[in-house]
């Protein structure tokens, strides 16, 4: 199965067209249905099967943009976008896939709920991020408008997620939060989109500001996801 991941790593790549996005997506889809098929669940333990799934998400709500009218000839962007899904595809190959049923404290609606809601949020963060680098670069209105609607509906995701997972941790925990590492930057990132959404009605003059915060929004949802499970021990980590 790991041939699908590395055929859509590499379709990524070369997508500048939208047809090779859309088949290069299809192939991730693919490769978690298989994994998925396999276990009898979501592929969504270990970094593996999350990054496998992280590169299916950006691919998946990237898709609307791509098709947009006003992206659906934008060769370069939708480039961009298949390279920010390749980077996660690549990331996820050399680590080993975790085969193991889910253990009883998982096992639950809940969590599977809670972590695809937060992958698509983190997807279209990312895209938000992409259209506010090109709006930087082209100065394009409608650039900055549909940064909005990604980052909105990111953070639509991002807060059912929340929710989610606070109903999963008290089957889990017996308490709806716990302040560990992933929460406190769980609870850093949703502040902060709370805060840049709400920066929008400050009118023009902060259009370049909205721009540079959607990225650097990104990269607090980055380290919500990698660095806090890699570099932090907590009930999240890998």
């Amino acid at each position: 199965m790991k041939w699908l991941l590395m055929l859509s790593a590499g379709l990524y790549l070369v997508s500048c067209r939208r047809i090779v996005f859309a088949a290069a997506t299809a192939c991730e889809l693919a490769y978690l249905a298989g994994r998925g098929l396999a276990l009898g669940r979501l592929p969504l333990i270990g970094p593996q099967d999350t990054l496998a799934f992280l590169a299916c998400s950006v691919g998946l709500m990237a898709l609307p943009f791509i098709f947009s009218r006003q992206l659906k000839d934008d060769n370069v962007f939708c480039w961009s976008c298949g390279g920010l899904a390749a980077l996660f595809s690549l990331l996820a190959l050399p680590f080993p896939t975790l085969n193991m049923p889910l253990p009883p404290v998982l096992d639950t609606m809940w969590f599977e709920l809670h972590v695809a809601l937060a992958f698509f949020s983190y997807a279209l963060f990312g895209v938000a991020a992409l259209l506010g680098g090109f709006f930087l670069s082209r100065g394009s209105r409608y650039l900055l408008d549909l940064q909005y609607r990604a980052a909105l509906v990111g953070y639509s995701f991002f807060s059912f997620s929340m929710v989610s997972g606070g109903i999963w941790g008290y089957y889990a925990w017996g308490t709806y939060w716990l302040w560990t590492p992933k929460e406190l930057w769980t609870s850093i990132l949703w502040l902060f989109y709370s805060m840049y959404l709400h920066l929008r009605i400050k009118g023009q003059e902060w259009d370049r500001m909205f721009a540079c915060l959607g990225i650097v929004g990104f990269l607090i949802s980055i380290f919500t996801y990698l660095g806090v499970s890699m570099l932090m021990r907590s009930s999240h980590s890998f």
